[in-house]
């Protein structure tokens, strides 16, 4: 089983926590986004993942790579990397897998997190579709079911014809067939939203071909695009998984939890959470900090922080209030 893993993007609208570390690879309570991706489906599915393929935007560096392959290292699996360039839509994406399309495996995008069940039915489908209810199915793409098999996929639908959004996975029995769909659409310039290929016109060619397309369902969803939803994502997590508090990671700090504390990471005096991570290796030495993101080796002194994202290597000294930095950045009160 492979996971084709589409993550080129450079994560305009978390700026500025991705201009160095590409969006999936940001750290959510711990783990990046793509880890906890893997992390699921080898959790969830019926056969152990034998590949990782990941298609990276062309300024990505050998320590994404690095990093990717340690994540599959860890299960057990093959890492392979291919580059999207330019950038010509999510068909456009998945096609940059090139020779890796064979076999079956799943296509799932790197930008939002979720949970499923475990064990999982693929028998019998040639593409089984991952969805959640949604209450307003105009902003998404969605999955029309007679029974228990999609008839249609629309996009955007003006009318009231599916609850069930689209969200980005996909398991596909046979990619060799999907990629030859995609190589039509790219051949004939069939384009859709954006002016760009995009990979449920490839599926509905499929589904028109009398593919067999099933759904299954995620009982989380969790939008990570922003910095607001990426602030809300770690609110869930720590609410709803309670890590546990390395020993040794405080001193004389009134700990407000729900709250992750990363290895290495160490609080001196003041106040932390509720609902605050502090990734690894950071240090913050009497200060407030509550609703925030404190990324890996960041420093914080003598402030009071609300509602805030501190980069990685960033310093904060001596400030009251709500800000977001970057890496590397520096803020003095």
């Amino acid at each position: 089983m492979k996971l084709i893993i589409p993550m080129a993007g450079r994560g305009t609208r978390v700026r500025p926590h991705s201009h160095v570390t590409p969006k999936p690879l940001l750290p959510v309570c711990g783990k990046s986004m793509v880890e906890r991706i893997v992390d699921t489906f080898s959790a969830v599915l019926p056969r152990p993942i034998t590949e990782g393929v990941f298609i990276l935007g062309p300024d990505f560096g050998q320590d994404v790579r690095d990093a990717l392959t340690d994540i599959c290292d860890r299960h057990d699996a093959k890492a392979s990397f291919a580059v999207q360039s330019p950038a010509l839509g999510t068909a456009h994406a998945v096609s940059c897998a090139g020779d890796a399309l064979e076999g079956e495996g799943i296509v799932v995008f790197a930008d939002t997190l979720f949970f499923m069940e475990p064990g999982v039915d693929l028998a019998d489908s040639d593409v089984v579709a991952w969805v959640k209810h949604v209450d307003d199915p105009s902003r998404f793409g969605v999955a029309v079911r007679e029974g228990d098999r999609i008839v249609e996929l629309v996009e955007k639908p003006q009318e009231l014809i599916s609850t069930e959004a689209l969200i980005g996975i996909y398991y596909v029995k046979d990619l060799a067939r999907l990629r030859k769909e995609i190589q039509y659409l790219m051949d004939n310039d069939v384009t859709g939203h954006g002016n760009e290929y995009q990979l449920t016109d490839a599926f509905d060619r499929l589904l028109k071909d009398g593919c067999i397309f099933r759904t299954a369902n995620v009982t989380e969803w969790l939008d990570c695009g922003t910095i607001e939803a990426l602030a809300d994502t770690t609110r869930f997590l720590i609410r709803h998984q309670k890590p546990a508090i390395p020993e040794g990671a405080l001193k004389d700090v009134v700990v407000h939890e729900p709250v992750y504390i990363g290895p290495g990471a160490s609080i001196e005096g003041g106040e932390i959470g509720p609902e605050t991570s502090v990734e690894a290796g950071a240090r913050i030495t009497n200060s407030v900090v509550k609703h925030g993101i404190v990324f890996a080796e960041a420093a914080i002194t003598n402030s009071n922080l609300e509602d805030s994202l501190v980069g990685r290597h960033a310093r904060v000294d001596g400030f009251s209030g709500r800000c977001n930095i970057g890496d590397h950045s520096e803020i003095d009160g």
